[in-house]
C-alpha cells in the first residue's frame, strides 16, 4: 500500500487484513452452524474493523473517516460487510466502501444440499466421514474434524476445492440469518445497507480466467450454461440466449480479436480482445454474473437515501480480471503509464480522503498529454443513479505496440508502452449492448443462481 499512500501525500493510514481462507473460513453446515459459527472468514474480517475502531487512533487515524476495500473476493468480501446484520450498523465501522470487481458466487442457505455436501466430503477426506458417528452418541463429525491435525485439515480442504466445477470454489460465504441475512442482490435492491459512500468498478474482460476456453459452438455454450446453472430450467437457458444474442455459431480461429469501444460496433456480447463469438458469448456471461452486475447493484443502492456512489470501468487493454490492481496498488506494468497510476491513486485517494474520486484536469489528462488542462469528466465525477447512470471510463491511448500474454488471456495479445490517458464519461446502462439490462436480468432469476 505504500506507493498509494505516498503519491496522496500520506493523508491516510492504510490497514491490511487477513482472514482465514477455504475450510477454515467457509466451511458450513446444519452441525458447523449448532457447534461454532459459518462464514469464519468473514467474521474475521468484520472482527479486524472492530480492532481498526478501537485503536487506530493510535497510530494517528480517525476512527470516524474509516474506507474498507477490495479487490475480487476482497470486494465481495466487502460487499458482505456493507451487508452484515441487515445493513444495522450504520457508519460504526466505517464510512466509505472501494469494490474493484465484486465477486459475488453463489450463496447458498449454511445447510442448504450445496455446503452441506461439501462438508460431508471434507470431513470424509479428513477421516471423518458421514458413518464416522453411527454407534458412537459421544462423537459428532464435528469432533472429529476438531480433534484432527491442521495438515490433514488443509488437505481436505484442497481436495474438495480441487474436485468442484471449473470457475467454482468448494467453500464460499453462505447466508447464515445473523450476520449474512439475505442474498446480496435482494438486500442491495431493499437499500438496507451500512456505509455512505461508494467508489465501485469492474475490468473490461473479467470472465476468461473462470470460464473453461473451449467453447466454440452453441452447443458447447448450452451445455456449459447447465453445468454453471444447475437450477435453470431449459426456458431459463433459452432467456439467457435471448439476452447474450449471437450471430455466429462458431468461432474461426484464424480471426483477429479486438477490444470493443463499449458504445459502437460489436459489444462484449461477442468480441474481445482474448476471443470472439460463443467462447466471448460465454466469458461475458460469466464476467456479468460474478462480477460486472454485482457492481452494477452496488451503485444503484447506495445511489440515495443520503448516500453517493460512483461507478468506473478499467478499460486499459487487455482488462483481464486483476490486472487493474496494479494501476493503484503498484508496481505499474508496462501498458499502465505512469500518468494513469497518478490518476487511479490520486482517484482512491480522494475518496478515501474527501468522499469523492473527482481528479484536477492536469491528472486526468496526464503530464503527456497535448494539453493537459483540457476539460476532463473525472474532475466533476457525477454521482451514479438510476436516472443518470454514468461511469467513468478509465482507458489509455496511442503507445508503442509490444506483444504479451498477460494474466488470463490464452496467448499473446497486443498491448501498448508510453500510452497517454484516455478518461471518459459513458453511459453504464446502455454500454456494451446494454448491459444494465442484462444485469436487471440476472437479479430477476438470482434466487436460481443464486446470487
Amino acid at each position: 500500500m505504500t506507493s498509494l499512500v505516498n503519491t496522496n501525500n500520506n493523508d491516510f493510514i492504510a490497514v491490511v487484513i487477513q482472514y482465514r481462507l477455504g475450510a477454515f473460513g467457509f466451511l458450513s453446515s446444519d452441525e458447523v452452524f449448532r457447534n461454532g459459527v459459518v462464514n469464519a472468514g468473514i467474521l474475521d474480517q468484520h472482527f479486524a474493523l472492530q480492532w481498526v475502531q478501537s485503536y487506530i487512533s493510535m497510530f494517528g487515524g480517525n476512527a470516524s473517516q474509516v474506507t474498507i476495500g477490495g479487490e475480487s473476493a476482497g470486494a465481495g468480501s466487502v460487499m458482505l460487510q456493507d451487508l452484515a446484520y441487515g445493513g444495522t450498523q450504520g457508519t460504526s465501522l466505517f464510512r466509505n466502501t472501494f469494490s474493484a470487481s465484486p465477486y459475488l458466487p453463489m450463496q447458498y442457505g449454511y445447510k442448504d444440499f450445496v455446503p452441506s455436501q461439501s462438508y460431508y466430503a471434507f470431513a470424509t477426506a479428513a477421516g471423518c466421514p458421514p458413518t464416522y458417528a453411527y454407534g458412537n452418541s459421544s462423537q459428532s463429525i464435528f469432533r472429529c474434524l476438531v480433534a484432527a491435525s491442521s495438515q490433514k485439515l488443509q488437505n481436505a480442504s484442497f481436495v474438495v476445492s480441487a474436485s468442484g466445477v471449473f470457475g467454482t470454489w468448494g467453500f464460499l460465504p453462505v447466508t447464515d440469518g445473523v450476520f449474512i441475512q439475505q442474498l446480496p442482490s435482494q438486500q442491495l435492491l431493499q437499500k438496507q445497507l451500512n456505509g455512505q459512500h461508494l467508489l465501485v468498478g469492474n475490468d473490461a474482460n473479467e470472465g476468461p480466467l473462470f470460464t473453461p476456453q473451449n467453447i466454440t459452438t452453441e452447443a458447447d455454450l448450452l451445455a456449459w450454461l447447465r453445468l454453471t446453472f444447475p437450477l435453470f430450467t431449459n426456458d431459463d437457458i433459452a432467456k439467457v440466449l435471448l439476452y447474450y444474442p449471437s450471430t455466429n455459431a462458431s468461432v474461426d480461429p484464424m480471426a483477429l480479436d479486438f477490444a470493443t469501444n463499449g458504445i459502437s460496433g460489436p459489444t462484449a456480447l461477442n468480441e474481445s480482445q482474448v476471443g470472439s463469438g460463443q467462447q466471448q458469448r460465454a466469458d461475458n456471461i460469466y464476467a456479468e454474473t460474478s462480477f460486472v452486475c454485482p457492481s452494477y447493484w452496488m451503485a444503484e443502492a447506495y445511489s440515495d437515501r443520503g448516500r453517493a456512489s460512483y461507478r468506473y470501468q478499467y478499460s486499459v487493454p487487455l482488462g483481464t480480471h486483476g490486472t487493474d490492481l496494479t494501476a493503484y496498488f503498484g508496481p505499474v506494468l508496462p501498458n499502465q503509464p505512469a500518468d494513469f497510476e497518478r490518476a487511479f491513486m490520486q482517484i482512491l485517494g480522494n475518496f478515501i480522503v474527501r468522499d469523492n474520486p473527482s481528479i484536477s484536469a492536469d491528472v486526468a489528462n496526464g503530464a503527456r498529454a497535448s494539453n493537459p488542462s483540457a476539460p476532463n469528466p473525472a474532475t466533476n465525477w457525477p454521482p451514479y443513479s438510476n436516472f443518470a447512470p454514468y461511469q467513468i471510463n478509465l482507458n489509455t491511448t496511442g503507445g508503442t505496440p509490444y506483444q504479451a500474454q498477460p494474466l488470463g488471456a490464452p496467448f499473446n495479445v497486443t498491448q501498448y508502452a508510453n500510452a497517454t490517458n484516455d478518461i471518459t464519461l459513458v453511459n453504464a446502462y446502455t454500454w456494451e449492448g446494454g448491459r444494465g439490462y442484462r444485469c436487471d436480468f440476472w437479479r430477476s432469476v438470482a434466487a436460481l443462481v443464486p446470487e
